[in-house]
């Protein structure tokens, strides 16, 4: 509304000098017209500046993530800058997806890792807007663009402290070693391994409590195997 008020303030002016006979009729109409323009221009101005008539609305959201390569617990990110802050962090929001997404990158986002004890990962993102306080202000700065405008973005991955925090350099290594004759022949020489961990890990948890249920015992399990995995992980990248 303010876009089109300033529009006709200035229209209006115009044509009030222009077409206008009466001096007295063209002073008043002048002076109307101007303090339309002028009045609506410094509104306009104010929230383009100063945000007037908004306010910041903070909303957060959670969501479970998988990560990139499911055989492997890993969490993956690409290192942008010195500092760390604008490290683009890679998952996966379905483990069907056969592309990953990753974190946004720019001068409103922040993102960083936090650790957990187990569960899964889990991306929590804590968002702040801008946004009009009512209907009024939504309608005089319709189409302004404002509504909506990010301040500021954080994005907190949340991964159980059995992941292993790799950036893509090291993933990409990762998987050539992996590949490579003296890998494969790893791989072999651990499953059996990894099998007798989660065995005993399982049988150890049942001893120290005889009545677990299924999905406990499938929790150990899951955990237990992680566990052994990022083990590996670690013992390739060396």
């Amino acid at each position: 509304m303010v876009i089109v008020l300033t529009f006709l303030g200035a229209v209006c002016f115009f044509l009030s000098i222009m077409f206008t006979r009466s001096r007295a009729s063209r002073i008043v109409l002048a002076t109307i017209t101007v303090l339309v323009f002028v009045g609506s221009t410094a509104l306009m101005t104010l929230n383009y500046s100063q945000h007037f008539g908004m306010h910041q609305v903070t909303t957060t959201t959670s969501r479970q993530i998988y990560p990139v390569n499911a055989k492997m617990p890993l969490a993956l990110y690409q290192p942008d800058g010195t500092s760390g802050k604008d490290d683009v962090y890679i998952y996966k929001t379905k483990p069907s997806q056969t592309k990953p997404t990753h974190t946004q990158a720019n001068e409103y986002t922040h993102s960083q890792v936090k650790w957990k004890k187990s569960g899964d990962p889990r991306l929590v993102t804590t968002t702040t807007r801008w946004r009009f306080k009512n209907d009024f202000y939504k309608v005089l700065y319709a189409w302004s663009g404002m509504d909506g405008a990010l301040v500021k973005r954080t994005n907190t991955l949340e991964h159980p402290r059995t992941y292993v925090l790799l950036t893509t350099k090291q993933a990409k290594q990762l998987q050539a070693k992996a590949k490579s004759p003296a890998g494969q022949q790893a791989m072999a020489t651990t499953r059996q391994q990894g099998q007798a961990y989660v065995t005993s890990r399982v049988q150890a948890a049942m001893t120290k409590n005889p009545h677990m249920t299924a999905a406990q015992i499938r929790a150990v399990a899951k955990q237990a195997e992680q566990e052994f995995q990022a083990k590996k992980v670690q013992a390739l990248l060396k």
